[in-house]
């Protein structure tokens, strides 16, 4: 009888062990990767053209990739490879407006878009309504 509860339990206990798993849903692949600094950080002067999007107000409040909270009324800016701090010219090609943004987030997983700015940023480029918009990102520092 000891011996049946003995392996009840192990067989118990080795379930829970491996009954932690981390989630891959809704994840591109090779996020890991994707969410440290470049292997080939873009050079000063580097310019790169694009779809930029900006965050929901869902995301207000959460944590950013690089640990900071997402603020909706501060100015920033997720990027898939840039280095985080690295500091950024985004111009919006249909007004020519333009802001200069940190990178603190990764994103955007979308394909052809090149950046993804914070609600404050996205109103400064008049792109609100738009959701959208053509842009070209100079890379400052």
């Amino acid at each position: 009888m000891r011996l049946l509860l003995f392996l009840f339990v192990l067989i118990l206990l080795s379930a829970c062990s491996s009954a932690v798993r981390f989630s891959t849903v809704n994840m591109p692949q090779n996020q890991s990767a994707q969410q440290g600094a470049s292997t080939k950080p873009e050079q000063p002067g580097t310019v790169l053209r694009g779809k930029a999007s900006y965050y929901g107000d869902e995301f207000h409040g959460r944590k950013t990739a690089n640990g900071e909270i997402y603020d909706r009324s501060k100015i920033s800016a997720a990027h898939k490879t840039l280095p985080f701090g690295t500091i950024v010219r985004v111009r919006n090609l249909n007004n020519n407006k333009e802001i200069i943004v940190r990178i603190n987030d990764r994103g955007p997983f979308v394909a052809g878009r090149v950046i993804d700015l914070s609600y404050a940023a996205a109103r400064e480029l008049d792109m609100l309504r738009d959701g959208v918009v053509d842009v070209e990102v100079t890379v400052l520092e």
